[in-house]
């Protein structure tokens, strides 16, 4: 178990990151990948993965190295992981490619004298020549190969879980956001009673905590190795999996285009959405999303109403029955459309 220790100060810190993080979200894919775990939620991205690695070698080469730095258990460097959630992957190996050379070198030893998990074996072994530019260089070509194709319907997963635990802040504070991270932690005031699988206490010592929510990550939440490092708990979210969403997807696609699919999925998933968060669940310009909404407004698949001060955007029954093909159950009110 990990405890996690709160003062006052901690608790007004509590952060919950707005969207992936793709380093993270990286780190776990590729822990996906070697391990075969969760067959029915991540079965057909292997096997799709797969074959599109065969006409990749460069992905291919490069995940394949990256597997020597990114066990399937125990210890795996903070620096693949660095501190710029909500900034984007090219921010992030900026940050990698920058790592100091005494960093790079302490945190690669720990990594090579790591002892393999009972039962497990050691990876591939750390290239002797590793540099943070070659680093850098692994990262990129692996996030393309693995995680590229699935990028939006991870981004819209996570907004989802997003908007539920927003919810739960906006009704019950930091407390009812802590309590909302059952069943994998429990929150015990002061402590957070986080399932792990090694026994770890982490004070927080007033700098808070960051929350990310990752589709990737399974079973359990992790964190990172170092305390001393800003604290970051990462917990896996609810999902769906990914052959489901994008075979309805593609389905969709061919008749309203990538885009415009993806928003008209997005609007009918809530009961009423607003064009800004189309915008950021999708990673779309507000313009981009607004014009696309007005699209579908006027092909009779969203319709509008004031709530306040937004626009809010609901599909209508016309739009239902069309998404039903993509194998989901979208609900209003006693009525729901699905797959026959």
């Amino acid at each position: 178990m990990l405890r996690i220790h709160f003062g006052w100060r901690d608790v007004q810190n509590v952060r919950l990151a707005q969207q992936p993080d793709p380093l993270w979200e990286l780190m776990c894919a590729v822990c996906r990948w070697q391990t075969g775990q969760g067959p029915l939620e991540f079965g057909h991205w292997r096997r799709e993965t797969a074959g599109r690695l065969t006409r990749d070698p460069r992905g291919a080469r490069a995940l394949d190295m990256l597997r020597a730095f990114v066990p399937t258990a125990g210890y795996i460097p903070d620096l693949l992981t660095p501190p710029v959630t909500g900034e984007g992957l090219e921010a992030g190996l900026e940050s990698v490619r920058t790592t100091p050379r005494g960093r790079l070198e302490s945190e690669l030893t720990r990594l090579s004298e790591a002892t393999p998990p009972p039962g497990g074996t050691r990876g591939p072994r750390v290239p002797a020549t590793a540099s943070a530019t070659l680093v850098t260089a692994l990262l990129r070509d692996s996030f393309h190969a693995l995680l590229g194709p699935y990028w939006q319907q991870v981004r819209s997963s996570v907004g989802d879980d997003v908007a539920v635990r927003a919810r739960s802040v906006l009704g019950g504070g930091t407390a009812a956001l802590l309590d909302s991270l059952g069943p994998f932690a429990r929150w015990n005031p002061p402590h957070l009673e986080v399932d792990y699988p090694t026994d770890r206490e982490l004070h927080l010592e007033g700098r808070g905590l960051t929350l990310v929510p990752s589709y990737f990550c399974w079973r359990r939440p992790t964190a990172l190795a170092d305390p001393g490092l800003d604290p970051v708990l990462v917990y896996p979210i609810a999902r769906q999996p990914l052959d489901i969403v994008r075979s309805g997807e593609q389905r969709l696609e061919q008749l309203l285009g990538r885009t415009r699919s993806a928003v008209l999925t997005d609007v009918a998933s809530h009961r009423t959405r607003t064009t800004t968060e189309v915008a950021h669940t999708l990673g779309l310009a507000p313009a981009s999303a607004s014009y696309q909404v007005g699209v579908l407004r006027g092909a009779g698949l969203i319709v509008s109403h004031r709530e306040g001060k937004h626009v809010a955007h609901s599909a209508t029954p016309l739009a239902f029955g069309l998404l039903a093909g993509n194998g989901q159950t979208f609900r209003r009110g006693s009525k729901a459309w699905s797959l026959p």
